[in-house]
């Protein structure tokens, strides 16, 4: 904050209450007890009026914030969210125009399906099958021993006589993802839930380019 409005901002000015951000930061964080249940459960019974006259230093701050917070969040919708809310159909529409039925719909928040099956790939001219296996965990980590990246958590590590090696680990699909997807289902045809999307492989990005 200091960088970009300056430090005789005043917003800066009134969140460093003429203190280093760091001495600051550390009376804030030491000064808070909303850690405290007690505290919050009293903050909670008491509502809007407790929180008007609580000393606790973050909704101090917090309350000599809101103003300024929401005259930005105004001007945000104002000068962008109904800009774009506005302009969206018609981009919309003339993407449709152009290209029909193969245009992708934009995103806006709402339930998105993709439609996919579990298949492997090629890759250095070989075939790389859908499945991995909780066997290929163990195995990946000790070929690469001592690295960071491929260390296992110690539970797995003492629990591994308990796993049937042969237990599919991850799969590979054809469905189209893009960031922000990760965590959401995977379903079956049966409506069954079989697995969460965490990743895309080196393959998925001509795909992830195009869209």
């Amino acid at each position: 904050m200091q960088k970009y409005l300056g430090s005789d901002h005043a917003i800066v000015k009134r969140i460093l209450a003429d203190k280093t951000p760091e001495a600051r930061a550390a009376e804030l964080v030491d000064g808070c007890r909303l850690t405290d249940s007690e505290i919050r459960a009293l903050l909670q019974a008491g509502g809007k009026a407790t929180i008007d006259v609580s000393t606790d230093p973050m909704i101090v701050l917090a309350r000599s914030l809101e103003a300024d917070a929401q005259a930005i969040s105004k001007r945000y919708e104002d000068e962008v969210t109904a800009v774009q809310a506005a302009a969206y159909p018609k981009i919309g529409q003339a993407v449709f125009a152009v290209d029909g039925p193969k245009a992708y719909p934009d995103a806006t928040g709402t339930l998105r399906l993709s439609y996919g099956a579990v298949k492997g790939y090629m890759e250095d001219g070989k075939r790389i099958p859908p499945y991995t296996f909780v066997a290929g965990l163990y195995e990946r980590a000790s070929q690469h021993a001592g690295q960071p990246d491929y260390a296992l958590a110690p539970k797995w590590i003492e629990n591994k006589a308990a796993l049937d090696p042969k237990t599919p680990f991850n799969f590979a699909s054809t469905n189209d993802i893009v960031g922000g997807n990760s965590g959401s289902a995977v379903v079956n045809k049966k409506g069954e839930l079989v697995g969460l999307i965490f990743d895309m492989n080196i393959q998925a990005l001509p795909g992830l380019l195009h869209l």
